[in-house]
């Protein structure tokens, strides 16, 4: 899965939405968040779900391409080892 530029509360749902709707695939549930430019908590929110559900599905959980903001931000809300 692939995330938009924007990912803040507002767009958080339908994110989210399409996220629960992507068939499972083989191997681990990867997150593209190299296009991440704005964001904010939600964004955190998101990625921890996504994690969740990869292990609902017995797959791994791969975060790619985040900006160093974003691991800033992880790390401000004591998760950034979730997401590695």
């Amino acid at each position: 899965m692939r995330l938009p530029e924007r990912l803040t509360m507002a767009e958080a749902a339908a994110v989210l939405a399409s996220l629960e709707a992507a068939p499972p695939a083989d191997g681990a549930l990867r997150v593209d968040a190299s296009a991440l430019a704005d964001f904010d908590s939600a964004a955190l929110a998101l990625l921890l779900h996504a994690r969740r559900l990869a292990a609902r599905r017995g797959q791994a959980f791969e975060l790619e391409g985040a900006p160093a903001q974003l691991g800033q931000l992880a790390a401000l809300y004591g998760v950034a080892g979730l997401l590695k």
